[in-house]
């Protein structure tokens, strides 16, 4: 297995894990039967339909919203699975739908709420760059107390367990070691190509964009905020994939803080979810027929 390592992404989902190496994925979901149902599919990526999206900057923008739409997708079958959806009923149009729904929520939490706060408490007459260090500050806590507030729901509790379950059989397989229970569970919940830090660094990356536009009311500087996501989503893609392959002491600082916030997102998984999580790679690992690119170096959600 050591011989043709693949650099691996994946998801967890309800009851589940999401892998993806090269042009495939599998989605492995303990049903209410207690056995592990698998779906598989070949991924058509817009890095192959469109080489220019392989480009740097270009990449991360791109990358985070293929795997949005493949999340929705993995969601929508742990769902299926579980009984909580019918087949077909949140695929196509409606599943696109509520992924459309969830940015939009998204822009209203992270990037409408902290301007309207910023123009409402922030001092008259302070520098564009000092408002937005202190817009950047809301984003971090409004993003913490988020993370903390959804981590005291019992069904997202069993997600980031499945989290943990998927890291750490991500970071065996990467590290040589056969998929056994007893060679998974000893390694760390902590992946610094995690969601949790892009997420993070998303967050700090814009600070420090946002410091360098001017604006001249509150209309204009959200849209700048929402006109700049994409620079700002391929810089943290670029992060993080120096941060997945460096050991040099200034990466790990910025990696830090990001790898901090998944005892927040990751919990210690049993043997059964460890069990999903490496069915899952197995399986995707089977049916991959590439190596990931570079340029396409999938997040770990």
């Amino acid at each position: 297995m050591g011989k043709n390592i693949q650099k691996v992404g994946g998801q967890a989902v309800l009851e589940g894990v999401m892998m993806r190496a090269g042009d495939h994925m599998a989605i492995a979901v303990r049903n209410l039967q207690g056995e592990i149902s698998v779906e598989t599919e070949e991924i058509d990526s817009w890095g192959k339909r469109w080489p220019i999206l392989k480009w740097p900057l270009l990449r991360g923008a791109a990358g985070m919203i293929e795997s949005m739409k493949i999340g929705a997708k993995a969601l929508h079958f742990s769902a299926v699975v579980l009984g909580e959806e019918e087949e077909g009923g949140e695929s196509g149009w409606l599943s696109t739908l509520m992924m459309g729904l969830g940015f939009l929520l998204a822009l209203g939490l992270f990037v409408a709420l902290p301007s309207v706060a910023t123009r409402f408490l922030a001092p008259e007459g302070l520098p564009s760059w000092q408002l937005s260090v202190i817009e950047g500050l809301m984003k971090v806590f409004i993003f913490l107390a988020y993370l903390v507030g959804i981590s005291q729901l019992k069904d997202i509790r069993r997600v980031f367990e499945y989290h943990g379950a998927e890291h750490k059989t991500i970071y065996a397989y990467e590290n040589g070691k056969e998929l056994t229970v007893e060679n998974v569970k000893p390694y760390t919940r902590l992946h610094p190509r995690c969601g949790t830090n892009f997420l993070f660094l998303v967050v700090m990356v814009s600070i420090i964009v946002s410091a360098f536009v001017t604006w001249s009311s509150l209309p204009e500087r959200i849209l700048w905020r929402i006109g700049l996501l994409p620079l700002v989503a391929g810089l943290a893609y670029e992060l993080i994939r120096l941060g997945g392959s460096s050991d040099h002491w200034f990466i790990k600082m910025i990696m830090f803080p990001g790898l901090m916030l998944q005892n927040l997102t990751t919990r210690e998984p049993d043997q059964s979810q460890i069990e999903v999580a490496m069915v899952s790679l197995e399986n995707a690992l089977s049916g991959s027929s590439e190596k990931v690119e570079e340029s396409e170096l999938p997040l770990i959600s």
